[in-house]
């Protein structure tokens, strides 16, 4: 007989703002947050546990958190010595299983199918977390993906929870609907206005219902609740696109504040292709409206780039093109197509590029240096300035496929 399927989710607590107190321990015990700019603007990325008590959270707006919290301690965020704790992170995770999935920089899926005792797998991944970057996590192992990531969320900081197939209803259905992936802003009122608090509320509905409310969406959510999800952990490969987005919790319209934003985003996506040494040819800008539609609009670049400069050309270009008929709840920018920068040659013809090609590179290699220094922002182009003024939003600091 085949052994039970096993999925775990490990999520590191507060990650960015965690990074931070470790290194500078005059920070423990105070509420810390990283992101924003060194003014007012700009978004909280993360939030210690202390700063959570005054109920400031990640995507919260740097002035709203100021004024839940006047003592706050703020810091620009060092994006490249967090993804150096990333890789030990993972190369640990890769120790338990060859079948793990990043999620981001801070959380990522394991199939641990092959351990007999999942509570002492747990208790190994989240020590040998701490011995090698003095951080902690939470773990959640579960049947499926959807129940591990419930579970890693319920005993933070810190958390270790393990739900068995057997258990696994009773530990989803009394849990409010809103926990159900998929269920967003625009789904939840309807859910309530039905009379679905909880998932075992949608559980108990059957497919007709779902579907005559909700349609095909609704006939998933209802799989969900009934704590069915068959996805895999797919092992992470080369990369395959390198993107930065961002989500509203106030829908955007304004064509300006939107470039300001690409701006940025061009400009982190650049930074993470030169730190992993590869270059790019296709640029993708993605679109998500105050309905949910979302869209995608590519361009092909005539040769492969890891330049901000170009990057945020290209996607000013498919922005710019689109009619932008509704607001927006997200943006993106991403870059495929890669190949490793150390192999590109010049252009057979062309050779006056070659100096310009070389200045272009320092210039780059400039940037990162000044960032690796100052921190994320500390050089930005001037129309990214406009994205200051975005409220109410949320942002990654490192997203890859």
């Amino acid at each position: 007989m085949a052994a039970p399927r096993r999925i775990a989710h490990v999520d590191m607590d507060a990650f960015y703002a965690s990074v931070e107190i470790r290194d500078d321990p005059t920070l423990a015990g105070k509420p810390v947050v990283v992101g924003g700019a060194p003014d007012q603007r700009g978004v909280v990325a993360a939030a210690s546990y202390e700063a959570r008590k005054y109920g400031v959270h990640s995507a919260m707006p740097m002035a709203r958190a100021l004024r839940l919290c006047p003592d706050l301690v703020r810091l620009p965020g060092e994006p490249a010595k967090y993804s150096e704790v990333s890789r030990k992170v993972f190369a640990i995770l890769e120790s338990f299983s060859p079948l793990v999935e990043t999620i981001s920089l801070d959380e990522g899926f394991l199939d641990v199918t092959h351990f007999a005792d999942p509570q002492a797998l747990g208790r190994r991944i989240k020590d040998a977390i701490q011995e090698a970057v003095r951080l902690t996590a939470s773990v959640g192992v579960a049947p499926n993906k959807f129940a591990a990531k419930l579970a890693s969320d319920f005993g933070k900081p810190d958390g270790l929870v393990v739900v068995e197939e057997a258990g696994l209803l009773a530990f989803l259905h009394p849990l409010p609907i809103e926990r159900l992936w998929g269920v967003g802003a625009k789904t939840l009122p309807r859910l309530h206005a039905l009379g679905i608090k909880s998932i075992g509320d949608l559980a108990a509905r059957d497919g007709s219902w779902a579907r005559a409310h909700l349609g095909e969406h609704g006939l998933v959510l209802r799989e969900l609740a009934l704590g069915k999800d068959d996805r895999p952990v797919v092992p992470d490969q080369a990369y395959k696109s390198i993107s930065s987005e961002m989500t509203f919790a106030t829908d955007i319209a304004d064509r300006a504040r939107l470039l300001g934003l690409v701006a940025d985003q061009a400009g982190t996506v650049a930074a993470r292709m030169r730190r992993e040494g590869v270059l790019g040819r296709t640029v993708q800008l993605k679109l998500r409206d105050d309905t949910f539609a979302t869209r995608t609009r590519r361009k092909t670049l005539g040769a492969p780039t890891d330049d901000g400069d170009v990057i945020y050309g290209a996607a000013r270009a498919l922005l710019e093109a689109d009619p932008l008929e509704r607001p927006l709840r997200l943006i993106g920018v991403g870059v495929s197509g890669f190949s490793e920068a150390a192999g590109q040659t010049l252009p057979l013809f062309g050779a006056a590029e070659e100096p310009e090609r070389a200045s272009d590179a320092k210039f780059q290699q400039a940037l990162d240096a000044l960032e690796g220094k100052f921190g994320k922002g500390a050089v930005r182009r001037g129309q990214a300035l406009l994205s200051d003024s975005v409220e109410d939003t949320g942002t990654d600091l490192g997203k890859r496929s």
